[in-house]
């Protein structure tokens, strides 16, 4: 069967397979994408669990694509947006803000899966009405579906939010996703380089907010953009402008050993970038494309500018990244 219902360190996960590629879904711990590989070449580009899922209970952001609608932080957990007032707990002490929303954590339910000719397939969704958690914090009729699709050129996947309710909603949405380096049996960190198309860097208060200034890129940040750098040259937990290139918006992992080149396209509706490496730790980092820069209601920035998005009643929001794999 191209969708198998499993196991994965004890919790139901669905398991996709197309060809040489898989995938793991948990969709009761936050709909989480825990793992993608390449079953014949033993690529494992998705950091996973399963050696520590004690760890990943206390601090699933760590592991797989956590989804964060919205990302990232929120000064004291407020803001108003269309004469409408947010707010949002404060769940990081240490900066009294709010971070990271309300769904990775939260059971998503399978609405469809299976195959369509060229892909398989699991999509999953949550509908928040008055009688969801969320909408306490979040006032709103909406739905938000994610769709994970394999097939032989990699993985797919297709984000679609709708607002249902009356009035403008506030659309917010990014990543936490975590890859691993080395993604290869048999290479090390050492032959890891990745480039990203990041603009200019974000000043960060001391909260972690953006200041509304920008900092002039390093010389190894630099790099990021133009030549190649490994993910630990430096503590990273640094927030950037997208700035695509011949129309895409992407990070580049390359295993120089191999010559191979893990490509993870995030199309252009994400407008920034978090790229964090667990203080330079050496084994994964999070690049984390976002549609709005770290709290954009509150930076008194242009829309234009800070990505903040409001949906009409009735609106659709759509985007699709993607995982693919190159010779380098």
């Amino acid at each position: 069967m191209p969708v198998v219902e499993t196991t994965y360190g004890g919790v139901p996960a669905l398991t996709m397979t197309r060809g040489d590629y898989q995938a793991i879904l948990l969709p009761e711990k936050g709909g989480n994408l825990v793992s993608f590989r390449d079953t014949a070449k033993n690529y494992r580009f998705i950091r996973e669990p399963l050696e520590d899922m004690e760890r990943f209970e206390r601090s699933p952001i760590r592991f797989g694509i956590p989804i964060l609608f919205p990302p990232n932080r929120y000064e004291d957990g407020r803001f108003t947006a269309a004469g409408q007032s947010y707010e949002l707990p404060v769940n990081e002490e240490s900066t009294h803000n709010h971070i990271h929303g309300f769904l990775y954590r939260a059971e998503w339910p399978v609405v469809g899966q299976g195959e369509d000719g060229r892909e398989t397939f699991v999509e999953i969704r949550q509908d928040i009405d008055q009688s969801h958690p969320m909408y306490a914090h979040w006032p709103h009729a909406f739905s938000i579906s994610v769709l994970y699709a394999l097939s032989e050129d990699g993985l797919r996947q297709q984000v679609r939010i709708v607002n249902h309710s009356d009035r403008p909603m506030p659309c917010m949405l990014g990543f936490h996703t975590a890859l691993n380096v080395p993604f290869a049996e048999g290479s090390d960190k050492d032959d890891y380089v990745f480039t990203a198309t990041i603009g200019e860097r974000w000043e960060l208060s001391d909260r972690k907010l953006p200041t509304g200034r920008f900092q002039p890129l390093n010389e190894g940040e630099q790099r990021i953009a133009h030549g190649g750098i490994s993910p630990f040259f430096e503590p990273m937990d640094n927030h950037y402008t997208a700035r695509p290139v011949e129309g895409h918006n992407r990070m580049v992992l390359t295993d120089r050993r191999l010559g191979v080149k893990l490509v993870y396209d995030v199309g252009l509706r994400y407008r920034h970038w978090m790229i964090w490496n667990d203080g330079a730790g050496g084994e994964f980092f999070c690049p984390e494309p976002q549609t709005n820069m770290v709290n954009a209601p509150n930076t008194g920035l242009p829309d234009d500018v800070s990505g903040f998005v409001l949906l009409a009643p009735s609106e659709t929001w759509e985007e699709e990244c993607r995982f693919y794999v190159e010779n380098a």
